[in-house]
């Protein structure tokens, strides 16, 4: 079996990897079953959090503040990560996120990963919830839920129990993660100037910053506006 892997997990501003954003990345290296080594960090998202993930995380606008923002977190992030395969709850949500950070700061992110909840949901399939917090605590599992490194870290810790119980080559087997996502340019000056002035004449107060939108962004925003008020 693998044993030897990446845990990664990311508290996000929504589900959506085309406009949200990673505000917490947690990862736990694995060695031979054993956790080797670990990786933390706030991310600063360029927005104001919603409330509801203010509550789910316990993470909200002031702890973020001061953090860096993703193109300073993503080449340590890699570094650790290296050329380990990827274990993590919905993975591919996970690596969703990344992918998209490393596409748009130039830099390659291919991985293979493994899933835990795909291997709950095969071979637990009577348990009435499969969410990471539901399967520790069935196999009591220490978990700090909804902070990414404590996530991480439980999601190794049940890829190991399911592995011990369940072990087999061909489910077991890390499979490629596929997720296609196109660079985005970061918004232009032109944009600003524009999104600023509608900003202004409707007298709308904004909870993002405007200097960290891509250009996609800014469009869509101002389409919203226009759609709202008008020209």
């Amino acid at each position: 079996m693998t044993d030897s892997y990446t845990a990664l997990d990311l508290e996000t501003t929504g589900l959506n990897p085309k406009l949200d954003k990673i505000i917490e990345i947690g990862a736990v290296k694995v060695r031979h079953g054993k956790t080797a080594d670990s990786f933390q960090s706030l991310v600063n998202p360029g927005r104001m959090l919603s409330g509801h993930v203010c509550r789910l995380t316990g993470i909200d606008d002031r702890m973020l503040a001061d953090a860096p923002d993703i193109g300073q977190v993503l080449e340590p992030l890699l570094t650790f990560i290296g050329g380990d395969i990827l274990v993590g709850h919905r993975i591919l949500f996970d690596y969703s996120f990344v992918k998209k950070a490393a596409v748009n700061h130039g830099a390659a992110f291919e991985k293979k990963g493994i899933d835990t909840l795909g291997l709950a949901r095969k071979y637990l399939p009577d348990l009435e919830s499969r969410k990471l917090e539901s399967l520790c605590s069935y196999y009591g599992i220490g978990h700090t839920a909804h902070r990414a490194l404590g996530d991480a870290a439980a999601a190794s810790e049940l890829y190991l129990k399911l592995a011990e119980l369940f072990w087999n080559e061909k489910d077991f087997a890390p499979k490629p993660l596929v997720y296609t996502v196109k660079k985005e340019a970061p918004v232009t000056k032109p944009q600003k100037e524009r999104l600023y002035k509608l900003l202004d004449k409707h007298k709308i107060t904004v909870e993002y910053n405007v200097d960290k939108l891509t250009r996609n962004e800014a469009d869509r925003i101002m389409d919203h506006i226009l759609a709202k008020y008008g020209r």
